[in-house]
């Protein structure tokens, strides 16, 4: 009997053993998980949420690829329409104009009589000496009428050649140095609203006035229309600068940093990075890049005052 307890306690000892060690090895089981659990989880999570509140704090910007492109440079000037060839006609003596034979808008030939001036003085009476036209034209001007006097140094008629029109302005004196002959330009007219025309330099004066402190420069029509009169004033764009092929962005993207400029570029993953970009030739709307920005990168053109380097984006449609 006393045998028969002894191998039960000892079968007891074994079962207790055994669940101890089951409960041990659940138990570095269980702690295993849990290691992992924090090691592992947490990274995730915390990845996730920092990419969530990026995507809440992101700023909303408008973005612009920077695209090869052309940029003109331009100056608006006014001016006004001349007869190509325009002579004044000149008497040979002085006295009294007491006949005008043609009128404003006649055409007169190369040796036709277009006045006579009679020189008499109280008390001498001499023959009319005729006013004999240089060119042939159309009559522009007529400063002086019947009964005027008039000396040798007196224009009586202006006559032009309104077959060949030209364009007369003066240029300021900053702007002289782009200055050249063949240099385009585009005029309008108030009386020919909605169209435009094309034109270029063909004359250049060498000397400043030093009075206007400007330059003036002559240019040709390059497609004449009928309905351009001399006498008309016109606005002229002169294009001072002309680049092709350039990389541009819109003018709104730079940003000026004490003495510095630069943009904020949107990389693949919506962060803007700022970039110190190096310029060109500008206008009112584009802006050459030179550095720091290459084809096909998205330059932030709206919202960019906002930004701060490594700042996550949101780009607006």
């Amino acid at each position: 009997m006393k045998k028969f307890n002894e191998i039960n306690i000892v079968k007891e000892g074994n079962s207790k053993s055994k669940i101890v060690t089951y409960v041990l090895l659940s138990l570095v089981a269980l702690f295993t998980i849990l290691i992992l659990l924090y090691f592992f989880l947490p990274k995730k999570n915390n990845s996730s949420s920092s990419e969530q509140r990026q995507r809440v704090n992101a700023i909303t910007v408008r973005a612009t690829e920077t695209v090869p492109g052309t940029i003109e440079k331009s100056v608006i000037l006014n001016g006004e329409i001349l007869a190509r060839n325009q002579v004044t006609i000149f008497p040979t003596v002085g006295g009294r104009l007491v006949e005008l034979r043609a009128g404003i808008g006649d055409r007169v030939g190369r040796g036709d009589i277009v006045a006579m001036v009679d020189p008499s003085r109280p008390g001498e009476v001499y023959s009319r000496s005729p006013v004999v036209s240089t060119v042939s034209g159309t009559v522009l001007n007529m400063p002086f009428h019947i009964g005027d006097t008039v000396t040798n140094q007196s224009g009586v008629l202006i006559v032009g050649d309104l077959s060949s029109l030209l364009v007369e302005t003066f240029v300021p004196e900053r702007f002289v140095a782009s200055v050249r002959q063949g240099m385009r330009a585009f005029l309008w007219f108030e009386a020919i609203p909605g169209e435009t025309f094309n034109a270029e330099v063909f004359e250049v004066n060498p000397v400043i006035d030093p009075v206007t402190r400007t330059l003036r420069i002559r240019l040709r029509f390059l497609n004449s229309d009928a309905r351009i009169k001399a006498g008309m004033f016109a606005s002229i764009n002169l294009v001072t600068n002309r680049k092709t092929n350039i990389p541009v962005i819109p003018r709104s993207s730079v940003i000026n940093t004490y003495g510095s400029w630069i943009v904020f570029v949107v990389d693949e993953n919506n962060i803007a990075r700022r970039r110190e970009v190096t310029l060109g030739i500008d206008n009112e709307d584009f802006v050459e890049i030179i550095e720091g920005v290459s084809l096909g990168e998205k330059v932030v053109s709206a919202g960019q005052n906002f930004l701060s380097d490594g700042d996550p984006v949101r780009l607006a449609d």
